[in-house]
């Protein structure tokens, strides 16, 4: 079976986008974890489906490169707004994208026919451990935890999917694959948690590093950048209704997040190239 893709990156979060509007997938976890593997296939951080939607204009479907469902992704929801626009399947300047955390409304900017940069009302950020979920029966606002025999200050929040976000004052010295494992997979988190270390240079610029489940450390997370806003609202270190900039690996992300909790992502969309992969699906 060959399958049409195109490879995009939102700040160097890379995903293969395949367009399943009148094509149906089987078998998408494992196909994830075949395309996704950075030395023997075409590598990334998981694969997204661009199907349609009855509420939308198109639906997202992502999986992370174990073969996990995920419910949503910043920088995989703003490149899908500039596949639609530039393949021409949906020709406007405001799209909507229906995900497993709701419907996003993005905005395009669109230079000589291309989108270099989509904004994205990513909803509200909730500190209620019933959305996060956690087994914990109250908000976790820098409150103390014991990890692997270290502390830490952690505040957990839901984007749509769970974080746990963490401020220290270096964060270039961690070993984030033991310690992102730790925290991924702690108990009080029954999902799973993505995980952000955040290093406070001023009130409008943080930088951080991600550990999201289900794919290890990332270049970017759109979500675990507006966690990390918010819970530095939450905590009094940035304000609100202003722009914050997150610095991650792969890029800066512009944060606003108002008196709400409501968050605005805007950040860079890239094409790398399109390609054809010739996919042998092994279960019948």
């Amino acid at each position: 079976m060959k399958i049409n893709f195109t490879k995009m990156h939102g700040c160097g979060n890379d995903y293969i986008y395949i367009n399943c509007f009148d094509n149906k997938i089987e078998n998408p976890n494992m196909l994830s974890i075949e395309m996704s593997e950075r030395h023997f296939s075409v590598g990334s951080d998981g694969i997204v489906l661009i199907e349609r939607s009855e509420v939308a204009d198109a639906k997202m479907r992502m999986f992370n490169a174990d073969g996990s469902e995920g419910k949503m992704c910043g920088n995989a929801v703003r490149c899908i707004g500039k596949y639609l626009y530039e393949n021409q399947i949906v020709l406007k300047k405001e799209i909507s994208i229906e995900t497993l955390s709701g419907i996003k409304h993005l905005k395009l900017f669109i230079e000589n026919g291309n989108v270099y940069k989509v904004s994205v009302d990513m909803g509200v950020a909730s500190f209620n451990p019933l959305d996060i979920p956690t087994t914990l029966d109250h908000e976790m606002i820098n409150e103390k935890c014991i990890l692997n025999k270290k502390e830490y200050n952690m505040t957990a929040l839901s984007m749509g999917n769970p974080h746990a976000v963490i401020f220290l004052d270096n964060i270039s010295n961690i070993n984030l694959e033991k310690k992102g494992y730790f925290f991924e997979n702690n108990p009080i988190f029954p999902q799973r948690v993505n995980t952000e270390f955040v290093k406070i240079i001023d009130k409008n610029h943080l930088k951080m590093r991600v550990w999201e489940r289900g794919s290890g450390e990332t270049y970017a997370c759109g979500t675990g950048a507006c966690a990390t806003v918010a819970a530095a609202c939450k905590n009094k270190i940035t304000n609100f209704n202003e722009v914050v900039y997150v610095e991650l690996i792969g890029g800066t992300l512009e944060i606003i997040v108002d008196n709400n909790y409501n968050v605005i992502m805007t950040g860079p969309t890239k094409k790398v190239y399109d390609g054809v992969y010739e996919y042998e699906n092994k279960i019948k």
